[in-house]
């Protein structure tokens, strides 16, 4: 079966705004109009899902109002694209109401991250092309006070400019939300030298797939896991969410990985910039990798690269999940080697 590719965006196309998860906009409402704020300046109008801005306790109790929401995104014909409000913690639970024929048939630009990994997850299984990148809340909520290079990236990365540049800083999450005056706000940034590889040379290809490490976590051993063949020649991105797990945890996640004999089969393995961790965590936390892939599984030619800038750190890539890839390990680039977007 053929990839189902979206449209490309175009300044003027309306975006659904969505919570699959948990309902942040009712939460933190300011945090979610600065959001709306910056993708208007960005040129989109902004239409909200009816459930978008529910209550938290309501949203939790109703996955199927969550998922009508997303069906009736993907039917409406004058919504070009479907961006996630904020992560959360039980998105799973709306996955057996989604409308598989409806998204099919309507494929559009849907993207978020953490706990919207369900969602991209199982919609690229259906070999629909998804999205990992910012949510309302979390990267577009913050987008005016990001760096230069970063909103000009972003800005054209949203209208189908595909390219992943090193950024030279990062910054761990944002200040306490219930505070009016942190709307916006990013902690300090921090330098960094860049992506570590870990182990492999040279250049290898596979197509994007990933997600973040927890909410993958949730899935495995259910019907929206994918099977073991899926796993061939992937270029797998993993990373950690803002609840810190430990290097145990891990460790823990990637050896049943390894169990599962998804290490053999991909042809890359890139790892996020851990959320929270020390530049000596960090440090600790390639080891764990290491010993995990190369030691425990003997896998010392998978190419493994870390401290990427996607997930829950800012600046963050989009990935598009399903679109063939090259990944060069030397002299690092990743770039997209057919189209994203469907041209006709």
């Amino acid at each position: 079966m053929q990839l189902r590719k979206p449209k490309k965006l175009n300044r003027g196309d309306t975006l659904a705004i969505v919570s699959p998860s948990w309902g942040g906009p009712g939460t933190f409402p300011h945090i979610f109009e600065q959001g709306l704020a910056n993708l208007r300046s960005l040129g989109f109008n902004i239409v909200e899902m009816p459930s978008a801005r529910t209550a938290a306790d309501v949203l939790f109790s109703q996955p199927q109002l969550r998922a009508k929401d997303i069906n009736n995104a993907f039917a409406d014909p004058n919504i070009a694209g479907i961006i996630s409000s904020i992560g959360g913690s039980d998105s799973a639970r709306i996955l057996p109401y989604l409308d598989k024929s409806v998204i099919l048939n309507n494929p559009k630009f849907m993207m978020g991250y953490s706990d919207f990994s369900t969602l991209t997850t199982l919609l690229n299984q259906w070999r629909l092309v998804t999205f990992n990148g910012p949510s309302v809340m979390a990267g577009f909520s913050q987008y005016h006070n990001a760096s230069a290079e970063y909103q000009a990236y972003l800005a054209q990365a949203l209208l189908g400019e595909v390219h992943y540049p090193i950024f030279k800083a990062y910054s761990h999450g944002y200040p306490e939300w219930a505070i009016p005056e942190n709307v916006g706000k990013l902690h300090p940034a921090i330098a960094t030298d860049g992506p570590k590889v870990l182990q492999g040379a040279g250049q290898v290809e596979g197509r994007l797939f990933g997600g973040c490490f927890e909410v993958m976590e949730m899935l495995k051993g259910t019907e929206y896991w994918p099977s073991p063949s899926f796993w061939q020649d992937k270029l797998l991105f993993l990373e950690t969410s803002e609840d810190k797990p430990s290097q145990d945890y891990i460790r823990f996640w990637l050896r049943n990985y390894g169990v599962m004999g998804v290490f053999e089969k991909i042809s890359g393995l890139m790892i996020g910039r851990a959320r929270d961790y020390s530049e000596r965590e960090m440090a600790a936390l390639d080891e764990v990798i290491l010993s995990v892939v190369r030691d425990e599984f003997g896998c010392d030619s998978l190419p493994v690269i870390t401290r990427l800038d996607f997930g829950h750190t800012d600046p963050q890539w989009i990935l598009p999940l399903g679109i063939q890839h090259r990944l060069d390990l030397d002299n690092f680039s990743l770039d997209a080697i057919e189209p994203v977007f469907d041209l006709l």
